[in-house]
């Protein structure tokens, strides 16, 4: 036996697992079978145990093969990072980009900026995911999100772009017909409309420039996963509700909507470009990061909130 590990075999039984059979692991890695099954059996060979074990109808890993199975998928991982780092360094970014983004900034604020994109990286194609709720962007296979948070994910990496404001707002016939709430305290009774996925639990938690803080729960007739399946029922002036500034700004520009208790704020957060990892990040994601950078580090909503 050489010193020199087998890691063609290694590859290949990583694939195997991953893939439940000899046959799919063959189409994803572009060789044959029969490749394959010999590389695994000179693996089993080189170890001196089986890693499968094989039946007419079925393929499952043996005790032993299912305690080095991770590593060689990691093994294998690596090798592709590292290849497809030193292939895109030096060229122009081109390929696929998975990328998450919540739904309502999404069509509003990142859908307007891909046809600029597209001119200026014509090789760069993107999967665009619009979901309000958060995605495992390691486990679901995603290269990067965008994140409005709080605070980052700290197992990720993340780029801060720019601060992003949760806003009260009504209307001005809701205002009309039952006054405008001085404090936070005064929302107690009202009809607030609440999100499903915000990132501290349903309770609004306010705080002034004198270090006052007040909790509010919100109650209402509507909880959404959506902030846009708010605005009927707001505009029509039956509620308050919480609003991000890039969805409220262009309601308060048009007087439509109003800003509630501007003297108190509630938690700040930010717009993030999140990646798994700064290392051997390709070029194509790179292109993607500085390019929200620029367009979205001085987005139009911002100064339009109050």
């Amino acid at each position: 036996m050489t010193s020199f590990p087998d890691f063609e075999g290694l590859a290949m039984f990583a694939k195997v697992a991953e893939e439940g059979s000899f046959a799919a692991a063959a189409r994803a890695m572009g060789v044959s079978v029969a490749t394959v099954s010999r590389g695994v059996a000179r693996l089993e060979e080189r170890l001196g145990a089986r890693l499968f074990n094989r039946t007419s109808r079925q393929l499952a890993l043996t005790e032993f093969g299912g305690t080095i199975a991770e590593k060689a998928g990691d093994i294998y991982r690596q090798a592709e990072e590292a290849e497809n780092a030193a292939r895109e360094m030096s060229v122009q970014p081109r390929g696929l980009v998975r990328l998450a983004v919540p739904m309502s900034f999404g069509l509003r604020w990142v859908a307007p900026l891909l046809p600029g994109f597209f001119e200026a990286y014509p090789e760069v194609a993107i999967d665009l995911h619009l979901s309000d709720a958060t995605v495992d962007i390691v486990a679901q296979g995603f290269d990067a999100a965008l994140r409005i948070a709080a605070l980052p994910d700290s197992s990720l990496v993340a780029k801060r772009l720019c601060p992003v404001s949760q806003l009260v707002v009504a209307s001005p016939g809701y205002l009309k017909r039952h006054g405008r709430p001085a404090h936070p305290r005064e929302l107690a009774g009202r009809p607030c409309l609440s999100y499903a996925y915000r990132a501290r639990s349903d309770v609004w938690r306010f705080t002034n420039d004198a270090g006052e803080e007040e909790a509010v729960t919100p109650t209402g007739p509507l909880r959404v996963t959506n902030a846009d399946a708010l605005l009927p029922t707001l505009l029509e002036g039956l509620a308050i509700a919480e609003l991000p500034d890039f969805i409220a700004c262009e309601y308060l520009a048009d007087g439509r909507l109003e800003a509630l208790l501007t003297d108190w704020h509630l938690t700040r957060g930010g717009l993030y470009f999140v990646t798994p990892s700064a290392r051997s990040r390709p070029a194509k994601v790179t292109a993607l990061a500085d390019y929200f950078a620029k367009h979205l580090s001085e987005p139009l909503w911002l100064g339009s909130g109050r």
